[in-house]
């Protein structure tokens, strides 16, 4: 058997790969695995670990990290594929893949091929809930988005916020979110348009100061605002067009456009228009005087919240 493992999901496929492996072990033995990572073997050292022979044990399992690092192991990756014994199970790890190289195509040809794929926010929420549960606790579906909302859709770190609220206490709830987790920048930014956009300007301030908190620079944010900006400018301009067309054509997550439908309607295109123009005016300001950054983004933020 010959497998390949996959994807930006880092948790996901970890989980996948360490089962895999105690799997394995468990009916072969410690002594039957050998691994070799693409940063140290040569393509010649793991070429031959594919093909020889197991020793002491009927089967043996190869496990190649990232076997592409090594250029001569790509080249020959149908002929090495080709030569692996009957008696090996061979396990590539590959997180990146170019898809329009050759090396992908045949790993997803010739092998079986898993991708593990980032969840969108929904799809977080939903195995938050179901992870507290399996581990004797309790996180209602709304407090599961409120986690999400707080900290991003990186599976890896939810895992260790959660084992740290369920520690504290089985029944997760939004104080105890509140009390032991911080807010990620990513997430307080659309927070930030969101309080603009509606004129709270005491909550806009607050979530600024958040930031700041959290050590992120005013350029940081500003490029953070762009971003958001950029996003908001795709949706106003599909119209009516469903989240899930619009998220496509434009490589966004549509849980992400389907926020930012609701900031669309607080706002009309001019106005828009203008929020860009200022925030280029205030970015090239920044790069070539010496303004305060802090003073500067503020006072962006006080105009925007009370246009």
């Amino acid at each position: 058997m010959i497998e390949t493992f996959t994807g930006a999901n880092d948790f996901a496929r970890t989980q996948a790969l360490q089962t895999r492996v105690a799997t394995f072990v468990q009916e072969h033995g410690d002594f039957a695995v050998e691994r070799l990572d693409g940063e140290s073997a040569t393509a010649q050292q793991m070429r031959a670990s594919v093909e020889s022979l197991p020793f002491l044990t009927p089967r043996k399992l190869v496990l190649l990290r990232e076997p592409s690092k090594q250029k001569a192991f790509t080249e020959q990756i149908s002929d090495v594929l080709g030569a692996v014994s009957e008696s090996t199970d061979v396990i590539i790890v590959e997180p990146k893949l170019d898809k329009r190289l050759s090396y992908y195509k045949t790993l997803k040809k010739d092998t079986q091929f898993q991708e593990f794929a980032q969840l969108d926010a929904p799809g977080l929420s939903k195995w938050a809930a179901e992870y507290a549960k399996q581990q004797g606790g309790a996180l209602s579906a709304t407090d599961a988005k409120l986690i999400v909302d707080r900290l991003g859709t990186n599976q890896q770190a939810m895992q260790l916020e959660l084992d740290k609220l369920l520690a504290y206490d089985p029944k997760i709830t939004k104080q105890t979110i509140e009390l032991l987790t911080d807010r990620m920048p990513q997430s307080t930014v659309f927070e930030l348009l969101d309080a603009a956009f509606a004129g709270n300007l005491a909550k806009t301030m607050q979530l600024y100061k958040e930031q700041r908190q959290l050590k992120v620079e005013p350029q940081a944010i500003i490029a953070m605002l762009a971003w958001q900006l950029h996003i908001l400018a795709v949706v106003k301009t599909a119209g009516s067009k469903p989240a899930d067309e619009v998220a496509k054509a434009a490589k966004l997550n549509p849980f992400v456009v389907r926020k930012t439908q609701t900031l669309a309607r607080k706002i009309t295109l001019p106005q828009l228009k203008e929020l860009v123009a200022a925030l280029l005016k205030l970015d090239t300001r920044l790069k070539r005087t010496t303004t305060d950054a802090d003073d500067a983004v503020q006072l962006y933020l006080i105009k925007l919240a009370q246009q």
